[in-house]
């Protein structure tokens, strides 16, 4: 790639995440540093009122790109001048396309935090051999879905190979506890979803599929739909409930293990959800998952939902986010020798959807433009693409631990 003006361009500053991403730039790289960045919105004024809260004196020094995502020209303006484009406009279903266009046509790397399954799946196909052809490396899935857990199985693999020579050919992955705010986004986006799956019946069928996210020559394994109902592990000695994000991040760990060549066996096993003090809990929790996820299917509870839950720029105070907090295990499995078995504990200092998410994107974007990774043009994972080279930027600044348990 040609040099470009900056190195990364914040898009979408002013909303919630957005905004948390750019306090974060600035408190760790500055402004006039090694990393040139930008910020870039549709609203001029809104932007310089992001500059001043988190930049004081040094707003004046932050540049700003005016675009929109209805404008094409101005996005593609935008995309020809930075290396990154990192974005937290979302639903991206409804804003995402044009965006990816654009950084695609320019050999531009993009990062965001969509968990939009269905999204993904269309634009992955449809613009997979011009990215690799211009270069631009595409990655979703930068936040709390999917990054803790695809670096997660990422890290315990890399542990089984360096302590015994082999892969694991199961991971479990397995939520410990978390505390945060509900995320307007995420909830918006889940909405869009189910709007699109209420036109088109067969969406969910497809959604339903393990293997959707894959290459089209890697669409078939071992592994089955994602947990309903109460499980118990013995592999953990805890009951088991469902995990919402599971319909996200395990799609994207079985891409990343198709993407990197399937180093961990075309038979590679991958699972999540969440442990449990007890059965009741299990029960309980599961009840509580199915229900939620029917509120979010029916339309005349949909509507209602809509008034209550939070909605897109919405997010939780300060203190929630510094309060907050997440833990997730990964049990890595050789069948063929036990004793090989490995455990890692992944945790987020902070809260999952917007403290720890803006961190995680922001370092995504960062990695992207500075570091020397092999990868070449394409839709990547954040494992496949950045791997090595993440790790340390996430158990830097960006508060997160990845511990060995013996």
């Amino acid at each position: 790639m040609a040099a470009r003006e900056f190195d990364v361009v914040v898009w979408g500053a002013t909303g919630f995440t957005g905004a948390l991403v750019v306090e974060y730039l600035a408190a760790t790289y500055g402004v006039g540093g090694d990393l040139a960045w930008a910020v870039a919105g549709r609203n001029e004024g809104k932007l310089d009122a992001v500059k001043r809260e988190h930049l004081g004196a040094d707003a004046d020094k932050l540049p700003v790109i005016l675009a929109d995502s209805s404008d094409p020209a101005s996005l593609a303006s935008m995309a020809a001048r930075t290396t990154v484009v990192c974005t937290t406009v979302g639903p991206y279903a409804l804003y995402g396309t044009p965006l990816v266009e654009a950084c695609v046509d320019a050999g531009t790397h993009y990062c965001d935090l969509t968990g939009e399954v269905q999204w993904m799946a269309e634009v992955i196909p449809r613009y997979q051999e011009r990215a690799a052809a211009s270069g631009a490396r595409i990655l979703h899935t930068c936040g709390f879905d999917s990054v803790p857990f695809d670096m997660g199985v990422w890290f315990v693999q890399q542990q089984m190979r360096e302590r015994h020579g082999v892969y694991a050919d199961e991971v479990k992955g397995r939520v410990g506890g978390s505390r945060g705010g509900a995320s307007g986004g995420t909830i918006a986006s889940m909405m869009v979803m189910m709007e699109e799956a209420r036109k088109d019946p067969s969406l969910m069928q497809r959604m339903a599929d393990p293997y959707v996210l894959c290459p089209p020559d890697a669409r078939s394994g071992p592994d089955k739909p994602d947990q309903r109902g109460p499980v118990y592990d013995e592999d953990f000695g805890q009951w088991t409930s469902p995990f919402v994000m599971a319909a996200i991040n395990t799609r994207v760990v079985r891409r990343s293990n198709a993407l990197l060549g399937h180093p961990w066996g075309v038979d590679f096993r991958y699972s999540e959800s969440v442990l449990n003090s007890s059965k009741g809990q299990a029960r309980m929790l599961s009840l509580a998952t199915g229900m939620g996820m029917m509120t979010l299917a029916l339309g005349p509870l949909r509507a209602i939902a809509k008034r209550v839950l939070p909605k897109p720029g919405e997010g939780p105070s300060r203190e929630t986010r510094e309060n907050g907090y997440y833990e997730a295990f990964f049990l890595g499995i050789d069948h063929a020798d036990r004793s090989h078995d490995t455990k890692v504990k992944v945790r987020g200092d902070l809260d999952p959807g917007y403290g720890s998410t803006s961190r995680m994107l922001a370092e995504s974007a960062v990695c992207l433009a500075k570091d020397p990774l092999t990868v070449g043009g394409g839709f990547w994972t954040p494992a496949s693409a950045l791997g090595e080279h993440y790790l340390p930027r996430l158990t830097g600044p960006a508060g997160l631990t990845f511990e060995v348990l013996d």
